[in-house]
């Protein structure tokens, strides 16, 4: 058993530098250099003639063609990086324009082209470090590692001083190591290269796949504007969602409640009006009486599901009364000093309230813990349980609302659930 552990692990290592990842790093190293000084030429030459002939309206045209050249390479560059390294690089944002003229305009005046020609000047100097490491990784290694057999063909002929005839394939400063046992020198050092490619060409990359990230993605600024966008919108909604919600459960129970009341108030009048007898008449009132505590029950689960009023005794109160009314034993252990502003709290409760519901629905989990500390300016709860995990975020789940919720106050929401358990999310909130 050990013997065939260390065979399927000396297999693993000696084919880690031509494993499918590894081989995809080292075609991207391959192609990405020559691409890069392709266009870092191509778009130096347009920036300099178009500058030189700025005067014109040929120069300007000219300068357009580089910026929209530059991002071409760029969606280029993208598309190698997300194929070949796995790196999945957002598109930035375009400023559109309508016309001739106004595309040009555009172009001249976007800032996520002006940051593709920055990329397109400054990629070869970050790419040449792959295609060195492309050179002394694999092409030495594979050299060096088959020196006893290319030896054979690849030799120089030198004249000693008595007129003898020698051949020489690989010298180190006056040692050579054409014969055995000294071929095992160049063979070993060949293996070690080899062996270590794949990681040495990883970080030969990792200038450029920063270099790349950070230009070709969408700037800073436009992120978070459209983050601010998109969790205007998704609060937009979900107050949208609220009212829709707050309309129904009126409309539906209480109003339907509190006419039923209404109509059998009129009826106990009339009843008594006719003389009814006492039996029959009480008969009603305990009916109307019934409706107007259902109608008093459906108005407080109501504005629970707006605010919850225990929130006003604040956040560590509000969560120990939702362990105690959790159908699983709940460990709480809340930490944070002063209290957070009141959405932030009503925020984290509903989380835990969500998160505790779906513990207690889905994960078959015996026992669960809420933890709430606040540091840095910042309300880290992490609710946890000890179920069956599995639970992701998208695909419909409850977490993309929460998530969705969380993000209206530039919080964030992580969930860690492998298969078999545990399940841990956590979410941060600014207080």
């Amino acid at each position: 058993m050990n013997r065939s552990g260390s065979v399927n692990r000396l297999r693993a290592v000696l084919g880690f530098p031509f494993g499918r990842r590894a081989l995809a790093a080292l075609l991207y190293a391959l192609i990405a250099f020559p691409l890069a000084l392709a266009g870092f030429v191509l778009t130096l030459a347009g920036l300099l003639v178009g500058g030189a002939l700025s005067v014109t309206t040929l120069g300007l045209w000219l300068i357009a063609a580089t910026v929209r050249g530059a991002l071409a390479l760029g969606t280029l560059q993208r598309a190698l990086a997300r194929h070949l390294l796995g790196l999945d690089i957002e598109e930035p944002g375009r400023r559109p324009g309508t016309g001739v003229l106004g595309r040009r305009r555009a172009l001249l005046a976007d800032r996520a082209g002006w940051r593709a020609v920055a990329c397109a000047l400054a990629a070869p100097f970050t790419a040449v470090f792959g295609w060195l490491a492309v050179i002394v990784g694999y092409a030495w290694g594979v050299l060096l590692t088959l020196h006893p057999v290319l030896e054979h063909w690849n030799y120089d002929t030198r004249r000693a001083a008595d007129g003898t005839e020698r051949r020489v394939s690989l010298e180190f400063f006056g040692f050579q190591v054409d014969t055995w046992p000294r071929w095992l020198i160049p063979v070993t050092v060949g293996l070690l290269l080899l062996a270590s490619a794949a990681w040495l060409l990883r970080q030969a990359l990792a200038p450029h796949r920063s270099w790349i990230a950070t230009l070709l993605g969408p700037d800073p600024a436009d992120r978070r504007i459209r983050t601010l966008e998109e969790t205007r919108a998704q609060a937009v909604d979900d107050a949208a969602a609220t009212l829709r919600r707050i309309e129904r459960d009126l409309h539906d129970g209480t109003q339907a409640r509190l006419v039923g009341l209404a109509m059998h108030l009129t009826m106990i009048r009339e009843l008594i009006g006719a003389g009814a007898s006492e039996e029959r008449i009480l008969a009603v009132v305990d009916t109307a009486q019934g409706n107007a505590r259902q109608a008093i029950a459906d108005l407080r689960h109501l504005v629970k599901g707006i605010h919850p009023p225990v929130l006003d005794q604040g956040l560590d109160t509000a969560l120990a009364t939702l362990a105690a009314d959790s159908a699983l034993p709940v460990e709480v252990d809340v930490a944070i000093g002063s209290r957070p502003v009141p959405a932030v709290e009503s925020i984290a409760y509903f989380c835990a309230a969500e998160l505790l519901a779906n513990a207690v629905k889905h994960s078959g989990a015996a026992r669960a813990g809420v933890t709430v500390t606040a540091r840095d300016g910042l309300l880290r709860m992490r609710v946890s349980d000890d179920g069956r995990g599995g639970a992701v975020i998208g695909a419909g789940s409850g977490l993309t609302g929460l998530l969705a919720r969380v993000r209206t106050v530039d919080g964030t929401l992580v969930c860690d659930s492998p298969p078999g358990g545990p399940t841990v999310v956590t979410v941060e909130l600014p207080c």
